[in-house]
């Protein structure tokens, strides 16, 4: 019994030395969050985790502070196989080859079967990833590797086909905030045995900073809970300026669901709008420094992009749509760059609305007159009896005459003659303009005569 206790106590103690964030690791699949498209009933690492059956060899790719390492262990456990953790940046062939010959003494005398974690995997060479591949195939070890690499470019193909790659996606805010709140109560191994009092809003700023990192998250708090402010009316308290100190670095107000997150986007998209390059590339670092989402400035550029510039200069929607491609391929820190660039071309671009013009007029039609039967001579007409009813009939084909273009009628009866685009002067839409002002000019021409002729 008292060897009970020590070992009870020496864990206790080894406990509460480590970091909070090792602490709060989940013991069991059911306290993982996020992940909800991997994890719990019915899911594929519940399928695939199955109590005396081998686990497949996986490869767990996501960004840091996802729970990688911690779905590792939990599969081992659940899988009832021994975990031995091999680092890629630490260890090399070597150590692969110690592991390997533990793993099959291991499985002969004990008939235990190991699970091998390599944590980066990326981080290896071609040889070492390579050195792997015999043991995964004859089932000596199930390979469990973490990278947040994409293994397309950093796996090599032969170990890639042998194993099942499964993504981690970053944790949503409400479930870095679930996280911080189970540490404040959970008087084990948590927070919640230490006097300490955490607004709301400050528990906000905690999560925005962490940008989907779970250990991010509790590792700021936990630095933040050191430096609390001792008070005489109550316990001591962790507020925003305590939260900058422990990031090192002054946090920002910007509340991202309330006046704040509409103040400084309309403010972002009204300098754009108006030509300022240096007050929009401000507005837009304002919020990524404060946490706001990073795919939710990418889409309001592109969306300006043809809101605000459109035509004028037609390369400015091909800038915006790459650099939201390449935000999302890169991440933070590394997308502040392709998002500069893209609002520094927009804000210097040559300005036009006219395509929010043109669909609001034409949906005002729409709108207004209803679903307008087709001329016929637009009509398509695949059947015999479709062309005997006069589908199809007497359409003009452009290309068959000069230049490309013949006056013909495109709308709907009741809207003939109706305006919906009519481009600027800015950029390249004065090239629209007059060229689509000689076209109509055909067409009126071709109108008088038709009138002359009647």
């Amino acid at each position: 019994m008292s060897d009970t206790l020590f070992h009870h106590a020496s864990r206790k103690g080894r406990l509460g030395q480590q970091p909070l964030a090792e602490r709060m690791r989940p013991r069991t699949l059911e306290e993982v969050v996020g992940q909800a498209h991997l994890v719990g009933p019915g899911r594929i690492l519940d399928r695939l985790a199955v109590p005396g059956r081998p686990l497949p060899s996986i490869l767990l790719w996501g960004p840091p502070g996802t729970g990688k390492t911690t779905l590792a262990r939990l599969l081992a456990e659940r899988a009832g196989a021994t975990m031995v953790a091999v680092s890629a940046v630490q260890g090399g062939v070597k150590e692969l080859r110690e592991a390997i010959a533990a793993a099959e003494d291991r499985l002969a005398m004990q008939s235990r079967r190991t699970i091998l974690f390599v944590d980066e995997i990326h981080r290896f060479n071609k040889a070492q990833q390579d050195a792997l591949l015999p043991h995964v195939e004859a089932g000596t070890v199930s390979l469990v590797g973490a990278t947040t690499e994409n293994p397309s470019f950093e796996v090599n193909a032969a170990l890639l086909s042998r194993v099942k790659v499964l993504r981690l996606e970053g944790l949503a805010e409400a479930e870095l905030r679930a996280l911080v709140d189970r540490a404040l109560v959970d008087r084990e191994r948590g927070l919640g045995a230490v006097p300490l009092e955490v607004p709301e809003r400050v528990r906000d700023v905690i999560v925005a900073e962490a940008q989907g990192d779970a250990r991010r998250a509790l590792t700021t708090l936990e630095v933040a809970a050191g430096l609390a402010r001792r008070r005489d009316d109550g316990p001591p308290l962790v507020d925003e300026e305590v939260v900058g100190e422990a990031l090192q670095k002054k946090t920002l107000l910007y509340d991202k669901a309330g006046e704040e997150h509409y103040n400084v986007i309309s403010a972002f998209i009204k300098s754009m709008r108006g030509s300022d390059p240096d007050a929009a590339v401000y507005w837009m670092t304002r919020m990524l420094e404060a946490g706001e989402d990073l795919m939710f400035v990418a889409r309001r550029i592109v969306i300006f992009a043809s809101e605000d510039v459109g035509n004028a200069d037609p390369r400015a929607l091909q800038v915006a749509v790459a650099a939201f491609e390449a935000a999302r391929f890169v991440g933070l820190p590394e997308a502040t760059l392709p998002l500069t660039q893209a609002v520094t071309y927009l804000a210097c671009a040559p300005k036009a609305n006219t395509a929010i013009a043109t669909y609001a007029a034409a949906r005002r039609a729409v709108m207004d007159e209803g679903a307008l039967p087709v001329p016929m001579h637009l009509r398509n007409a695949p059947t015999a009896l479709m062309k005997a009813s006069g589908y199809g009939q007497g359409y003009k084909y452009p290309h068959d005459f000069e230049g490309h273009y013949v006056v013909e009628n495109y709308l709907p009866e009741a809207l003939r003659g109706r305006r919906f685009f009519e481009p600027s002067d800015s950029g390249e839409e004065r090239a629209m303009k007059e060229r689509l002002a000689a076209w109509r000019a055909q067409g009126h021409a071709r109108a008088g005569d038709d009138s002359d002729e009647s």
